[in-house]
């Protein structure tokens, strides 16, 4: 039997999802298999996703469940049944499945709200950048390596461009725009691309001035994806070991608290731009 690959994270968060329906609806696993005319272990393969499940399969279940609101439903529906090979799955198995996993979660996203704190959000990056950015990798990338993250990195800004972009709020932390990766050049002409992308319709650029002080979170960097429902947003954060992503209402609710906190501390769009204009007068 051919081995099963690991889930996506979009699948685990399926999963997750129809975990939380049935613990709402204060069924057991033996009871939603029954009420589902099914066997225990798949309700909980598919809860792990440890098996996949249909669009079709997630409104019975949903059904069967009671759950009552109906534009999750169709989202969560929506979500199960995109399926197929999406230009990102070409990666996998070639970069950490959690690179991979960000590029599906931001293709998902109607909104997405970046606070970064050390380095250009990644969607803002220039090629040049990217490139220093991923020589500081430890343990070093190899020379085909490097390139592939650049590659990925760069097919992933191509969110921007879509015909239905998802709105972008980035903001952007002063020590980011003044940390080099590369030499001068590189930073200068990352901060002109900085200023080009932020003329937008759909990219806000924010600049939290070192003046602005301390707040919360100010340690990590953090991406809240937002999903066509609320219910289907996510937080991904950097942690030490790599990626993590977060999708309980507790952190959702704690994370848009965060950033809106961040936010009123941050340069409104014209100011942060006068600003970043002012930081590459001095690199």
């Amino acid at each position: 039997m051919p081995v099963r690959k690991p889930p996506t994270e979009r699948q685990r968060r399926i999963g997750a999802e129809l975990r939380r329906m049935r613990e709402r609806a204060g069924l057991s696993i033996n009871e939603a298999a029954t009420l589902h005319h099914t066997d225990r272990t798949t309700v909980s393969n598919t809860e792990s996703a440890r098996s996949g499940v249909s669009s079709d399969r997630v409104r019975v279940w949903a059904a069967n469940y009671s759950c009552p609101d109906a534009a999750y439903v169709d989202a969560l529906a929506a979500l199960a049944g995109m399926r197929g090979t999406q230009w990102w799955d070409a990666y996998r198995g070639k970069l950490a499945p959690q690179l991979v996993d960000i590029a599906e979660m931001e293709h998902h996203a109607v909104a997405l709200r970046y606070a970064q704190i050390t380095h250009m959000p990644g969607l803002l990056q220039h090629r040049d950048y990217m490139r220093g950015v991923f020589q500081q990798a430890v343990p070093p990338l190899t020379p085909e390596s490097l390139d592939r993250h650049v590659e990925f990195r760069l097919r992933r800004t191509e969110v921007l461009d879509r015909d239905d972009p998802p709105r972008c709020t980035f903001l952007i932390h002063e020590a980011a725009l003044r940390i080099w990766y590369g030499d001068r050049g590189v930073l200068r002409t990352q901060l002109a691309h900085l200023l080009k992308e932020s003329e937008r319709d759909n990219v806000a650029v924010r600049v939290i001035p070192f003046a602005a002080g301390g707040f919360a979170n100010v340690g990590s960097c953090t991406v809240y994806a937002h999903g066509p429902v609320p219910q289907l947003d996510t937080v991904q954060i950097d942690v030490p070991t790599g990626v993590l992503f977060l999708h309980e209402e507790t952190h959702l609710v704690n994370y848009r608290a965060v950033l809106d906190r961040i936010e009123e501390r941050a340069l409104d769009p014209e100011r942060s731009r006068d600003f970043i204009r002012a930081v590459a007068q001095d690199v």
